[in-house]
């Protein structure tokens, strides 16, 4: 039998290759179709497991990846690397969203292997951008926390829609303006049309976590606001940071009444 979608996205998972990697992706967000999705829906589904990444970068505990200020073009550049590996670990994520839950609707599997794709599409950005300051994807350590709450959440959709795209990757809606404002101080535009593509770009994704997140709680006859608020004081250790890119939140779907929430648990 000819490979179906599922175990065309486990494979694409399995890459380590970044560059083969990213080709496989859109490769697979081209043809996937009904037909596709349908070849192999009953399939087993492996337990998790570390997904293919390069032997580079060093994955360290957070707190030793050293800070780089932006008034250099070494502290520019591990940021741009900082970002890449965050794409590259986004790619794996939404990957692994499509093949691990197997009871969600045909859209479901067509969103998030889109969002690979654009996740991978981002990577290939930032990975040029890398190129133009002489850095390899690998060059500076980095931290596993993204695929850390993979594993965490990997027996529950309802979860991983809390947790990573509601969570981890809004984080990134809300540092990234900022970013983009003390890049603009030194000047470094290059790196700054990087990120304003990925932060419209990202507003979708997260806003997909919070589509398939709600109607997760809907089938299970759950409260959205209090489910969210539940699953973050159960999964996620720590506080989440503030200031919040309100606009940009409300975009991807947050409501006043989370963004209250979360903004009251800052005050606590």
């Amino acid at each position: 039998m000819d490979e179906g979608f599922f175990a065309a996205t486990s494979r694409c998972l399995a890459i380590t290759d970044p560059d083969e990697k990213c080709s496989a992706v859109a490769v697979l967000a081209e043809t996937a179709d009904h037909d596709f999705l349908a070849r192999d829906r009953k399939a087993t589904i492996e337990p998790v497991g570390p997904p293919g990444r390069p032997d580079r970068p060093e994955l360290i505990d957070p707190s030793r990846v050293p800070r780089r200020r932006l008034g250099s073009a070494a502290g520019r550049a591990a940021l741009v690397h900082a970002i890449a590996h965050i794409e590259f670990n986004a790619i794996n994520l939404a990957l692994d969203a499509a093949y691990r839950f197997r009871d969600m609707p045909e859209a479901y599997y067509f969103d998030w292997i889109s969002v690979a794709a654009d996740e991978a599409r981002h990577f290939q950005i930032l990975q040029g951008r890398l190129h133009e300051l002489d850095v390899q994807y690998g060059d500076y350590p980095a931290h596993n926390g993204l695929w850390e709450m993979a594993e965490k959440t990997a027996d529950s959709c309802l979860a991983r829609m809390a947790l990573v795209p509601r969570v981890l990757e809004a984080r990134g809606l809300d540092v990234t303006p900022g970013m983009i404002e003390r890049l603009n101080t030194v000047g470094d535009h290059r790196t700054i049309d990087a990120l304003q593509i990925i932060l419209a770009e990202e507003v979708r994704h997260v806003a997909i976590g919070t589509h398939w997140f709600r109607f997760c709680c809907e089938r299970e006859g759950l409260e959205p606001l209090e489910t969210f608020m539940g699953l973050l004081e159960l999964y996620y250790q720590g506080t989440i940071r503030g200031p919040f890119n309100l606009e940009a939140r409300y975009q991807a779907g947050f409501t006043p009444a989370e963004m209250e929430q979360l903004t009251r648990g800052l005050q606590a």
